[in-house]
């Protein structure tokens, strides 16, 4: 009996060593890539499952013979290629709505000395041109079927922010199957060629920074607002409340000291919004462009999720500043909380949202900010700076054909819609059901003229 019993236990060992994970595949596995002028990435987890709340050992290799030129995904045949990073990673799935209703999940690396399971001594590296660093994502564009409105919200704001992320196209490979266009990206972080913070002390000026923070939602620990986001006549919706997250350094890391020296700055902050005295303690012109980020974007998630904003030290600059990310439900591309429209401001989306159910509201600060005469005379003036530099309509419009042309030159776009078919059926938050690219581009451009127009007449 004992030795019936040891048999069984060895096949389920023997299936379960043969199992291996499907990690969501695309619609279609079969998908075939010769050459792209695209970056190509092999991942290999070698049939294990990834998980979202925990990493895994994997081993990445990414191809990048430089712009202008091909990359061959058979490198047998093409010897001689650029590697431009092979090595060990830790992985894991990355998101909360692109996660939860999108079948093509992101991922969050580290770039590793050593495989995971033997030492998590991470590695800084350079990746495709981006600065030395071990922290990345693959951001994975499903519902943004332009697949650039995360990369075009980024290149509107690089010339305006203190830092905004790097990201490039590139073509991905999982288990030797292929899995479409994902975005690789820096991720907002603390390191030298990002926010560049220093690891906060425990007295003194070295308490005052650095810290990196998110208005965001109650999956990771917070500290509550104590101040109520309001209605766009700026009364208080008691029922809601502003959840802040900790990003860098993360709760677990922080001591007492730090704990109650952020709080007590975040309290500061915000009792000098609401009395109208703030320009000691938020940076005016970093606020004011991450605003037109948002509206001009007219994202739904804007100021209330994602929301990352940080500190340095006050040797430094004791002042807080914005970061813009997260835009892939940005400029037209969802039926949510009239989202969809070019005719209204973000800011003033509470009363919409309250009615609609929406748990996480908009902070005060804007509503706040945008009755102040001087911050709104700097706000149309930052305007009208935009739109004689690179939201110039031309120059915007070009933008986007450049991005556009990134992914067809070479049947990047045409891949990824075999893997994922898409086109003419409505995928969750869209406005505009596209029939295809080209009618998907076109309609972002005609959402983009009309955005400028209606912000135009706002802000002159």
């Amino acid at each position: 009996m004992r030795s019936l019993f040891l048999m069984i236990l060895a096949l389920v060992a023997l299936v379960s060593c043969n199992k291996r994970a499907e990690n969501f595949p695309p619609d279609n596995t079969g998908v075939r890539l010769d050459s792209t002028n695209l970056p190509i990435v092999w991942i290999e987890v070698d049939g294990e499952e990834i998980h979202r709340d925990h990493r895994i050992a994997a081993q990445m290799k990414v191809i990048d013979n430089g712009v202008g030129r091909i990359n061959y995904a058979d490198t047998v045949k093409h010897p001689g290629q650029r590697v431009d990073y092979e090595g060990n990673i830790a992985l894991r799935y990355r998101g909360n709505s692109t996660y939860n209703d999108s079948p093509k999940k992101a991922y969050s690396f580290r770039t590793l000395e050593q495989p995971l399971h033997k030492c998590y001594n991470k590695k800084k590296v350079v990746i495709l041109g981006m600065g030395k660093d071990n922290n990345w994502a693959l951001l994975a564009p499903y519902s943004d079927k332009s697949m650039m409105r995360d990369l075009l919200a980024f290149e509107v704001s690089r010339p305006w922010m203190e830092y905004t992320p790097q990201g490039r196209f590139c073509e991905v490979f999982l288990d030797g199957t292929y899995y479409g266009v994902y975005i690789l990206c820096e991720v907002v972080s603390k390191g030298k060629y990002r926010l560049n913070l220093k690891d906060p002390g425990t007295r003194g000026d070295e308490l005052t920074g650095g810290y990196l923070l998110e208005v965001d939602c109650n999956d990771e620990p917070t500290y509550t607002s104590k101040y109520n986001p309001v209605t766009a006549d700026g009364e208080p919706l008691r029922d809601r409340h502003i959840l802040i997250q900790y990003k860098e350094p993360d709760y677990e890391e922080m001591n007492t000291a730090q704990l109650n020296y952020i709080h007590g700055r975040i309290d500061q902050m915000e009792q000098a919004i609401a009395a109208g005295s703030y320009a000691w303690i938020i940076d005016e012109l970093s606020f004011i462009d991450y605003q037109l980020a948002m509206e001009f974007g007219h994202n739904v998630d804007g100021y209330r999720l994602s929301g990352k904003f940080f500190k340095r030290r006050d040797s430094k600059d004791p002042r807080f500043k914005m970061v813009v990310w997260d835009m892939n439900q940005a400029y037209g591309n969802t039926n949510r909380l009239d989202g969809w429209r070019t005719d209204t401001w973000i800011y003033q989306n509470n009363d919409l949202m309250s009615r609609e159910g929406e748990v996480y509201l908009v902070p005060f600060w804007w509503q706040r900010l945008n009755t102040d005469p001087q911050y709104t005379a700097q706000l149309k003036q930052r305007w009208a700076q935009y739109r004689r530099s690179n939201l110039d309509e031309a120059r915007l419009m070009a933008t986007v054909d450049s991005l556009a042309n990134v992914l067809t030159a070479c049947g990047a776009e045409a891949r990824n819609s075999q893997a994922w078919p898409r086109w003419g059926v409505w995928v969750w938050p869209n406005k505009y059901v596209a029939k295809d690219f080209a009618d998907e581009v076109s309609y972002l451009k005609h959402w983009l003229h009309d955005r400028l127009i209606w912000m135009d007449e706002q802000l002159q």
